[in-house]
């Protein structure tokens, strides 16, 4: 399966601190790849980099916190999203997909931003990043702060999102859920990797198991 991207001994400083050392992964076509780690590993360092260093056409990044615009309204979010398309008359059916990807979104088109909850605004985020059409989607700590039964409506969505092609490198605090979802995943401590390989041989490694996911 072709490389969508390539990361070959990435490193970021932060002054004379070290962030990420020399890290180095592939993200497969057609697949999620998830990055987990200890608060501090160099997981959004290493996707901050990521973000500045490869070129923005086919790469969209949803911060963590997502960072939607609360005085606009859901579908001046969505439309702001596709900004840099130059086929204007692809951004109504990208929109349709959105909502068919979020049914509730399209209820509350017209509703502004800031007076969703913190999980339609994660929708709205993610929707607002797939309006760009990029073949790579970045999703920083995606489930962050939300109710569990959220949290599954999130990642159902992740899945979803590839199966229509689009291609996604994750980085989340639920290590078990997004090991579920993932087809691969690298494990990251002190800005280095610790572990990569297939997520469901990693769910069930002694060290990941010890340090991020505890009894079921």
């Amino acid at each position: 399966m072709a490389a969508l991207l390539e990361v070959k001994d990435l490193e970021v400083r932060y002054g004379s601190i070290e962030a990420v050392c020399g890290v180095s992964f592939q993200v497969e076509q057609g697949q999620i790849l998830t990055i987990i780690g200890a608060n501090g590993a160099g997981k959004s360092s290493t996707l901050l980099a990521l973000s500045g260093l490869v070129r923005p056409s086919g790469l969209v990044q949803v911060p963590e916190g997502r960072a939607i615009l609360n005085p606009l309204s859901v579908e001046e979010n969505l439309e702001l999203g596709a900004w840099t398309r130059k086929d204007r008359k692809a951004v109504r059916p990208s929109m349709e997909k959105v909502y068919a990807l979020f049914p509730a979104l399209a209820s509350r088109s017209r509703q502004l931003a800031g007076s969703l909850s913190g999980g339609e605004q994660q929708m709205l985020a993610i929707g607002r990043a797939l309006m760009a059409e990029p073949r790579l989607l970045i999703l920083d700590e995606p489930s962050m702060g939300l109710a569990p039964l959220l949290v599954k409506t999130i990642f159902d969505t992740i899945v979803a999102i590839t199966r229509v092609g689009t291609t996604v490198l994750l980085v989340e605090q639920n290590a078990r859920q997004a090991l579920r979802i993932s087809d691969r995943a690298i494990v990251l401590s002190h800005g280095r990797v610790l572990l990569q390989g297939p997520s469901a041989e990693l769910l069930e490694d002694p060290v990941v198991i010890e340090a991020f996911l505890g009894k079921s």
